[in-house]
């Protein structure tokens, strides 16, 4: 509170306890009432001295000393805030929380309650200063005090005095009641200095370093543990959808699908985890070779997987499921793809086994169908009369096969049936002008797939074989005679190729019958097929293959050949039989 404010205060006060004053005055009618308000300001030591007759002062005396107290007990007053008044529920009175200390007065503009007149009040004892400082503070916040107006003598007085509680103080009376202290409180702290300002300002910067410190390495934590949690899922999302199914799914990637849209119709079919993912994956491996088509593909499929199937291309239309392949290597005899269907693993429509392959294929009213559906090539098929193992050996064509769930036996001979027909379908003006009937070209082809490995020396062979047709020599081939001994396809050494029984009685025994066998003794390849087509044209009527290399030696003559024989073949057979 300032200066002024307190000067103020102290003023009105003066004049409101005047005013009171005068009020008593003209209330009592008395000029020179006597009062016992003497004892307020002696120190009387014993009650004995109280009853004695005390000249009363007059009003005007009264009043003179009372305004030279207040102003004593104004100055003297120390500057203490206001403090709350409690409100006393038992006595419906505001009591001082602190009675000890007078605050401030506040002014007022209504007359003090109380009118009546107060008892004389006896001095304390010289030996309590403290109660006597505390009770003449709560008394001075009575005044004015009321007198004793039909009385020679006052009333004794009380030894003791309690502190009197302070006035009911109304809100609506006492406007400074309302909550300004804090504001008065601000006001009076002291400003800062300059050099208390800066010291702030330098804290907070070491602070805003501190924090950016703080903050930088929070965020290569972040950046370290998403680092590692988004590498995680990136490499789970590449892994396949359901490693344990065997479910196949068909797709269509549609023509001119960039990247993010085959991503999104793989994800939309189950087959990778996330699109986007799979996408970002194709272009980081610059994977744009991605063809459309459908495809049937399986979730446990991984992602790399399924680019390697896009990267072959799908087919125009939808194909049925594969449930596994079918490989039948070149120069396969029927024995030897039997035995590969056995090996199948996977439910079909129906058992694929060996046994039921073979008896499929010697089955005549089966082979009266395919006769009938393939004619041109079936045309000259050799009958059963005519002293074949498999009417049907060397018409499957080798080649790899899916194997789908309606997949049968029958099913799956017609279509090896039919991918001969397919491959010779641009050979068969050939062979008519040949004057070669089908069987007689894939019996010449079946011999020149297993005595030649390479094209050159397969068309060398199959020329050969018409000179010797021509010329009405036998073919003496012991690829034949293998294959009437039931030895074909397994592995023989250059012994027992030299050790064949020459003299078997066999209509695949081309050392003693002229001309063909009645047919083919293996599946020829395309390649060995074109190669006895376009054979290559020389004198030569002798070949000896050496089984070990496969390189063929040729010669035009006996005895060129007896000399080729010897040096690659009986020198060998020499050496081996000394090794052993």
């Amino acid at each position: 509170m300032s200066e002024n404010s307190r000067e103020e205060e102290k003023l009105s006060f003066k004049e409101q306890i005047l005013r009171d004053l005068e009020r008593l005055k003209r209330e009592d009618g008395i000029a020179n009432t006597k009062s016992s308000n003497d004892d307020l300001f002696s120190n009387l030591s014993n009650s004995s001295e109280a009853e004695k007759p005390v000249e009363e002062p007059s009003v005007e005396d009264l009043m003179a000393n009372s305004v030279s107290l207040v102003d004593e007990l104004l100055a003297n007053a120390p500057t203490v805030p206001p403090r709350p008044v409690l409100q006393d529920d038992s006595v419906g009175t505001s009591v001082a929380s602190e009675p000890a200390v007078a605050p401030d007065p506040l002014p007022s503009t209504e007359p003090l309650p109380s009118t009546e007149p107060a008892e004389p009040v006896k001095p304390l004892e010289p030996t309590q200063p403290v109660e006597e400082e505390k009770e003449f503070n709560a008394i001075s916040t009575r005044i004015p005090v009321s007198y004793r107006t039909n009385q020679a003598k006052p009333s004794p007085a009380r030894k003791n005095i309690k502190p009197q509680p302070k006035p009911t103080v109304l809100a609506k009376e006492t406007p400074s009641q309302e909550p300004v202290a804090p504001v008065e409180t601000r006001t009076e702290l002291p400003r800062r200095s300059r050099k208390e300002s800066v010291k702030p300002i330098k804290k907070k910067k070491k602070s805003r370093l501190k924090g950016f410190f703080v903050t930088v390495f929070v965020l290569l934590v972040l950046l370290g543990v998403g680092g590692f949690f988004g590498y995680r899922y990136v490499e789970s999302a590449l892994q396949p959808v359901d490693a344990n199914s065997k479910q196949y799914v068909t797709v269509q990637i549609p023509e001119g699908a960039n990247l993010q849209q085959i991503g999104d119709t793989l994800e939309n079919s189950g087959l990778v985890k996330h699109g986007f993912i799979f996408s970002l994956y194709a272009k980081y491996k610059d994977y744009s070779d991605l063809k459309s088509g459908y495809y049937n593909l399986q979730k446990s499929m991984s992602t790399d997987d399924i680019i390697k199937e896009l990267q072959k291309g799908g087919t125009p239309q939808p194909q049925e499921v594969a449930l596994a392949n079918l490989t039948i290597p070149e120069g396969y005899t029927l024995d030897q793809i039997a035995q590969t269907v056995g090996q199948l693993q996977g439910e079909f429509k129906e058992p694929l086994t060996a046994a039921a392959f073979l008896a499929k294929v010697q089955d005549e009213t089966f082979i009266s169908q395919l006769v009938a559906k393939y004619p041109t090539l079936l045309e000259s098929l050799p009958t059963k009369e005519s002293g074949v193992r498999y009417r049907l050996e060397g018409y499957l064509f080798p080649a790899t096969y899916s194997i789908k769930e309606s997949t049968t036996v029958e099913s799956l001979i017609d279509e090896m049936v039919a991918a001969m027909d397919q491959n010779l379908s641009g050979h068969y003006t050939a062979i008519k002008e040949k004057n070669l009937t089908v069987n007689e070209l894939l019996t010449i082809a079946s011999l020149v797939e297993k005595e030649g490995l390479k094209t050159d020396d397969r068309k060398l062979i199959a020329g050969v074989f018409y000179n010797r047709l021509n010329l009405g020599m036998p073919l003496q081939s012991n690829i034949a005679i293998l294959y009437a001994e039931g030895k074909l396809g397994q592995n023989i050494s250059l012994a027992d190729d030299a050790a064949i029984d020459t003299t078997i009685n066999s209509p695949y025994n081309v050392y003693t019958n002229l001309g063909l066998m009645p047919g083919p003794v293996d599946s020829p390849s395309l390649d060995a097929i074109e190669a006895s087509i376009n054979q290559t044209k020389s004198d030569n009527l002798y070949f000896v293959a050496n089984v070990q290399d496969g390189k063929v030696y040729f010669a035009t003559t006996r005895e060129e050949h007896d000399r080729n024989v010897a040096e690659h073949v009986n020198s060998k057979l020499t050496q081996s039989s000394s090794s052993n």
